[in-house]
């Protein structure tokens, strides 16, 4: 009877030793992933990974996968799907993290191609938070691109401001021996 408990007690502890194993093993970290899978990663403390290079002294690149302090909406534990890179015209090796790409039109094309916009929630929370670190809501330049997308990149690059011009236009006249305005004609 002794033995049939300390083989229950046994079983009940490799079972536990299992969970907490997994679970220790099962951790997405930044850190550890590689350079095909590092860019669009989200760790499972919910922080985005982030791929850099590093040129060694021998002039060789080097890739590491560092945990970012931007943190991804309702999502940990995830890599990209080969599917949304595709579909949202990114790429695998993408250094940082970065809006510039917003300013390309056959980049906006694809991310606001049904086959991203709709199925690709972590793409799409990643491009809507820099979006809106520019100013710009994300589903109006999508709507933009579809119809006047140079407006919409006006937005983008004046971060939805846009500097007033002159009042009256000012022409500089030199004269020998100091520099003087002179107004334009009405």
């Amino acid at each position: 009877m002794a033995t049939n408990i300390s083989l229950r007690m046994m079983a009940i502890l490799a079972v536990l030793v299992v969970f907490l194993v997994q679970g220790t093993l099962g951790e997405l970290i930044c850190e550890h992933l590689s350079h095909d899978t590092c860019a669009f990663a989200v760790s499972s403390a919910g922080k985005r990974c982030v791929l850099e290079k590093h040129v060694k002294r021998s002039g060789e690149e080097a890739y590491t996968c560092k945990t970012s302090e931007i943190e991804a909406d309702k999502l940990n534990d995830y890599v990209e799907t080969e599917q949304c890179i595709q579909a949202c015209g990114l790429e695998r090796k993408s250094l940082g993290i970065s809006s510039d790409s917003l300013l390309e039109s056959a980049f906006r094309q694809k991310l606001c191609s049904t086959q991203c916009y709709k199925s690709c929630p972590n793409v799409i929370d990643l491009f809507f938070n820099l979006a809106a670190g520019e100013g710009v809501f994300l589903p109006k330049l999508c709507e933009a691109q579809e119809g006047n997308a140079r407006r919409g990149m006006a937005e983008l690059r004046s971060s939805g401001t846009v500097a007033p011009g002159p009042v009256q236009l000012v022409k500089l006249q030199a004269t020998p021996d100091r520099v003087a305005p002179a107004y334009a004609p009405n």
